[in-house]
């Protein structure tokens, strides 16, 4: 392992650890504009080949949790890189040995997206829809409980143009990642949080260093804000605490409004038929708490029971 400098030297780049996918390296691209803009520092994307970017099964098949982050973090901590970008949304709960989450950038829009040719209300009885996400499939099998949904894998394009030949009627992806590839002509439909609770995280951003870089800390710190910061903390003590992964039907969302933070999250049966969903609300500043209590109250409710109930493939 490779010894960390006292403070980074401003005549080399700082190497920028991404996914290679199109959305990643823009996502990425856009951390490191906005970092060299603030502290005077170039940086520089080194990418990266997660298992999750191998990989052609299903994420709940092959574990979900860690596979676009492990690669990157192993990078962090040889040396290899100095940070690492990830959507937020595929970070363990459980911190990575060694590893620092230094910042999250504001947060982009949260919701998820419709794509194809009609509203979700206008698809034909029976209509195709993709998604991997089983969250997505027991928020949709609640709103449309007759549609056939399609596991899929694969970058934002590739799901598109599995509508765009005809193979499926519709894909679900979240609205954030096609904004920023340019792909928000494909929308037919923005389900906000009001509608489809979305994964702790989504729309978000996360900054990983190593431990030991306490002068890179403090540099990415510039590009952290700290209203996103107590949202995501909330939504994600939800998914700890409950001991789900990316492949728990679990959503959750927080915004801060009119200085309290406001938290919604729920579980839903994978067949639609039934969902715990609770709100709280505090300070911003006992964010972990506010996600604890919340999580402590669902359980009470029977969520982890709701989890428990798979069916062995979306149907």
């Amino acid at each position: 392992m490779t010894t960390p400098s006292r403070v980074p030297d401003p005549a080399r780049p700082l190497r920028l650890g991404t996914r290679k996918s199109l959305m990643a390296t823009t996502q990425s691209q856009l951390v490191a504009d906005a970092l060299s803009q603030r502290t005077g520092y170039a940086v520089e994307l080194a990418g990266v080949t997660t298992e999750g970017d191998v990989s052609k099964a299903l994420l709940a098949q092959i574990g979900g949790t860690g596979v676009f982050v492990n690669a990157l973090r192993d990078r962090l901590l040889s040396g290899e890189v100095d940070f690492a970008v990830h959507s937020l949304k595929d970070l363990p709960t459980s911190p990575g040995e060694g590893i620092t989450l230094a910042a999250t950038p504001p947060r982009d829009d949260p919701s998820d997206a419709l794509c194809g040719p009609a509203k979700l209300a206008d698809l034909p009885t029976g209509a195709r829809v993709g998604t991997g996400s089983p969250r997505r499939v027991a928020q949709l099998r609640a709103m449309r409980p007759d549609l056939e949904i399609v596991p899929i894998r694969g970058n934002a394009d590739t799901r598109l143009r599995k509508v765009a030949d005809g193979e499926l009627d519709a894909v679900v992806l979240a609205y954030a990642g096609l904004k920023r590839i340019g792909r928000l002509d494909a929308v037919a439909e923005v389900f906000g949080p009001d509608r489809m609770l979305p994964a702790p995280g989504q729309g978000s951003l996360a900054l990983e260093c190593r431990s030991d870089r306490t002068d890179l800390i403090a540099l990415l710190g510039a590009v952290d804000d700290r209203a996103t910061r107590a949202a995501v903390t909330a939504e994600r003590t939800v998914l700890a605490v409950l001991e789900a992964g990316c492949s728990a039907p679990v959503g959750a969302y927080a915004a801060e409004v009119e200085q309290k933070l406001h938290l919604t999250a729920s579980v839903v049966a994978h067949d639609g038929s039934r969902e715990i969903r609770l709100s709280a609300s505090g300070h911003p500043d006992q964010a972990e708490q506010i996600g604890r209590d919340l999580a402590r109250r669902m359980l009470a409710e029977g969520a982890d029971q709701l989890m428990g109930e798979r069916d062995i493939e979306p149907r």
